[in-house]
């Protein structure tokens, strides 16, 4: 039996298919519903996700982002962070630092973003931590991880 794909999934990313759900969101979506991957989540990973789910922008009442959370959280698995946190490349946002830890303490095969920093910074941080990084449509069309339709 093969090991479940481990994938840290950045908060645009997440955000995209919960809340906007177009085609490839959409696909995402499913394959963390169906086991295709377990999206990995440590603390602030899931506090900026609900930072932003209360953004005014959405929209979103409380009960919707409850509801949108259930439909994201239990498939994730929890890392807890060690401290001083994993060492990996230094990045513009600070934000981002999170994601790229939580790569490295959980043992990610793949980290998805839609961020431009953590993209222009991903063959640094594939050398440092061995988890490559990838667009959303790049990770679901790649064959190695066999990400259903």
């Amino acid at each position: 039996m093969s090991q479940t794909l481990r994938v840290v999934l950045d908060t645009n990313v997440v955000l995209s298919a919960l809340v906007f759900r177009g085609r490839s969101a959409g696909r995402l979506r499913l394959a963390w519903q169906r086991g295709d991957f377990v999206p990995l989540a440590s603390t602030d990973t899931v506090n900026e996700l609900l930072r932003v789910l209360a953004y005014p922008k959405f929209g979103l009442m409380q009960s919707e982002q409850d509801e949108l959370l259930a439909d994201y959280l239990p498939h994730a698995d929890i890392v807890r962070i060690p401290q001083p946190p994993p060492q990996v490349p230094a990045c513009r946002d600070p934000q981002d630092l999170p994601f790229m830890q939580l790569a490295v303490a959980g043992q990610a095969q793949a980290l998805v973003t839609g961020d431009q920093d953590l993209l222009a910074i991903a063959t640094a941080f594939k050398r440092v931590s061995g988890c490559p990084m990838f667009t959303l449509e790049a990770f679901l069309n790649n064959p190695s991880f066999a990400i259903r339709p």
